[in-house]
Formats: C-alpha cells, sequence, structure tokens
C-alpha cells in the first residue's frame, strides 16, 4: 500500500511539475532556436541539426534541405547546428578557414558580418515575439481589470504617510511618466529599491508634488522565493466606480502586450543594477528548480496562467542569452562587435579563451541559482 501511495505521488509531481515544466521550456526553446533557423535559412546558411535537447538522440528526420531535426533525451536546451561549426556552440569562426570539402558561403563564418550579428540575435528576438504573442492573445481573451489610480487608504507610520499622501488622492504622474491605473502605480514602487520617488498627485481639484521612498521589504513568496519588493504603504480604492474590466482591440491589446513585456524588462534591468549598487542581492534568483515549482503552481491554477509564465520565462530567456559572456547569443555579439571596431575578426585563440571563460561563467549561474532554488527548502535557507 505504501509503494502505492509513493508512486501515486511520483504521478502526481510529474503532472503538476515536471509535465508543465518540460512542456514550457521546450516551446520556449524551440522558438528560440527557429528564430536562429529562420534568419539563417533566410541568409543562405545550410542547418546541419535543430536539435530539442541534448544528448542521445530519441527520434529524428531528415528534411529536403538536409536539415536533421532531433529529439534528445535531455529536455533542457536545445541547439542549431550550422554547416561547418566545430560544434554546437557555434565554435567556428571567421578567423579560421572551414574545413576541406565546405562550401563557406554556407556556413556561418561565410557570412558577412552583418548577417552573422542577425543570425545570432534573432534567437532572443524570437523569445521576446513569443511573449509578445502570448500576452496580446490572453489581452484579446480576458482584456484586463484596471483600478483607477486613487488612494483608498494610507498605512500609518508608512513611506507615503511621512510623504503626505491623502485617501482620495489620484496619481498622474511618477518621476515624469504618466500613470493611468492604481496597477501601473504597484509596478514602479515594487520595482523601487530604496530610491525616491517624486509624485504628482490630482488633491481635489489641484497637482500636488509629493516625494517618497519606498522602504524595501524582504516577502517571502514560496515557491518563487524570497524577493526584494519596495512598499509605500497605500491602498486602492474599493469604489467600484474606480475599477472596470477593460476590453481591447487587436491593435490596443498589442500595446498593452508590448507594455508589460517592456516591465519585465524593466524589472530585470533594474534588479541586475540593483545587484551591483549593492541595492540587490543574488539570493533572488532561481534556477530549472524554482522554474518547475513555479509552473507547478500555475499548472494547478488554469491553463492560462501557464501561458503567461511561459511568457515570462520567454523573456527572461531572451534577456539571459543577451548577457555579453562567450557561449551565449551575447557573447557572440560581443566578438562581432570588436570585429566590427577592429576590421578583423579576433584571433581564434582569443575567441577559445572566450568560449571556455564562457562555459564556466554558465556552469557557476546554473549551480548559484540551483543551490538557491534547493536551500530555499531547508529551515534558515534563502
Amino acid at each position: 500500500m505504501a509503494l502505492m501511495h509513493s508512486l501515486a505521488d511520483l504521478l502526481a509531481w510529474l503532472g503538476w511539475a515536471l509535465i508543465p515544466f518540460l512542456a514550457v521550456l521546450s516551446a520556449v526553446v524551440f522558438f528560440h532556436e527557429l528564430g536562429h533557423y529562420l534568419v539563417a535559412r533566410w541568409c543562405g546558411v545550410k542547418i546541419d541539426a535543430f536539435s530539442l535537447g541534448f544528448g542521445p538522440e530519441l527520434a529524428a528526420r531528415v528534411d529536403s534541405h538536409g536539415t536533421r531535426w532531433r529529439i534528445a533525451a535531455l529536455p533542457l536546451g536545445g541547439y542549431v547546428k550550422f554547416h561547418g561549426d566545430a560544434n554546437v556552440a557555434s565554435a567556428e569562426s571567421g578567423a579560421r578557414p572551414v574545413g576541406p570539402g565546405v562550401d563557406r558561403s554556407l556556413t556561418l563564418a561565410g557570412q558577412p558580418l552583418r548577417n552573422r550579428a542577425a543570425i545570432v540575435l534573432a534567437g532572443p528576438v524570437a523569445n521576446f515575439i513569443l511573449a509578445f504573442v502570448i500576452f496580446t492573445g490572453m489581452f484579446l481573451a480576458f482584456g484586463r481589470v484596471d483600478h483607477m489610480a486613487r488612494i483608498g487608504r494610507v498605512e500609518a507610520d508608512s513611506p507615503a504617510a511621512a510623504a503626505g499622501f491623502q485617501a482620495g488622492d489620484v496619481v498622474k504622474a511618477i518621476d515624469g511618466h504618466p500613470i493611468d491605473s492604481f496597477e501601473g502605480l504597484q509596478e514602479s514602487t515594487l520595482m523601487s529599491t530604496g530610491l525616491p520617488m517624486n509624485f504628482t498627485v490630482d488633491r481635489e481639484g489641484r497637482d500636488v508634488n509629493l516625494t517618497a521612498t519606498p522602504r524595501v521589504t524582504l516577502v517571502d513568496q514560496g515557491v518563487f522565493g524570497k524577493r526584494r519588493m519596495g512598499h509605500l504603504g497605500l491602498a486602492s480604492s474599493a469604489d467600484p466606480k474606480d475599477s472596470k474590466v477593460e476590453q481591447c482591440g487587436l491593435l490596443s491589446c498589442a500595446t498593452w502586450g508590448v507594455k508589460q513585456e517592456w516591465f519585465i524588462i524593466k524589472a530585470t534591468a533594474a534588479y541586475v543594477v540593483g545587484i551591483f549598487a549593492g541595492r540587490e542581492s543574488t539570493d533572488q534568483v532561481s534556477g530549472l528548480i524554482g522554474a518547475a515549482e513555479m509552473t507547478s503552481v500555475m499548472a494547478k491554477i488554469s491553463l492560462w496562467e501557464v501561458f503567461s509564465i511561459a511568457a515570462w520565462f520567454s523573456v527572461s530567456v531572451g534577456l539571459m542569452n543577451l548577457l555579453p559572456i562567450p557561449l551565449l547569443d551575447g557573447g557572440h555579439l560581443v566578438f562581432y562587435g570588436c570585429e566590427a571596431l577592429l576590421g578583423r575578426p579576433l584571433s581564434e585563440r582569443t575567441q577559445e579563451i572566450g568560449l571556455r571563460i564562457g562555459i564556466v561563467l554558465v556552469a557557476l549561474l546554473v549551480v548559484l541559482t540551483n543551490s538557491h532554488d534547493i536551500l530555499r527548502h531547508f529551515p534558515g535557507g534563502n
């Protein structure tokens, strides 16, 4: 009987955590690699392999262009192998000749610099496009709930109370940027990590300027880890007249989709800057384990929440791949930038050293993020 219960628990975990996560990850990776593939084909580069996953091959087919489409046993990534590449990391470069019998015009290395840069950039761009399509589709299906940026309550002894906020104030702008909803006010506040914010509020028909510095608090969000968030001490109006469900046409929904994606990018950038400025800590980052747990939580809510987190993951993967680390797309773009400045590719030796450094940095990042995910499950952990 105990064995049956254990098996049932395992199946439940597979159903709610592993399977949804692998589905989301595979979709995000597929579109990332598809971006590389499509632009490379458009530029005339031959693709030897398109792999979803790493390791032993589970299934494969070769298309009429000679590309081997494969599904591998370890579904934690993927790659496009360009013709003439020394390995799946696209180690072949313009700094050295391609092998004998290889038509250079069909290789990535044989392309003009602008084509190589476009092919590399296409992966992250595909991730941003995927997130945009998901967000836009969700807005088309459900619209969004907007709360007027009217203050319903000011917490006592809060930064907002100290700044002079009053119930009934309507926030019009933050640091000169217009605010059209309470959700916009919350987003701006959450991204603030102890920096002063200048508010313009409408108070009984006249503009009042207030300055408040959100108090940074560490909030435990369960499987989402601990997050440092800015807290002002403001609550939205409870008057039904100050909230509405807003539907949108295609253009408006697309605009909302862009804004949602831009918020994720800004929040990520603010966090990275905060780390270097000493306002943030690396204990907030999550790896594959944390991502699987997040997906599990969303899958238990609804399918649409899975789509939402897929969009967030897609933006995150796009941004991560733009990091200027050799091995990632951003590292290749750095090499190409140096080539444009120098008028020639970096030496083979320099690129090989950079690739090795990149492998070490990526490995350290994987260990760091997943160790935080594991430690969260222990008392006193992150």
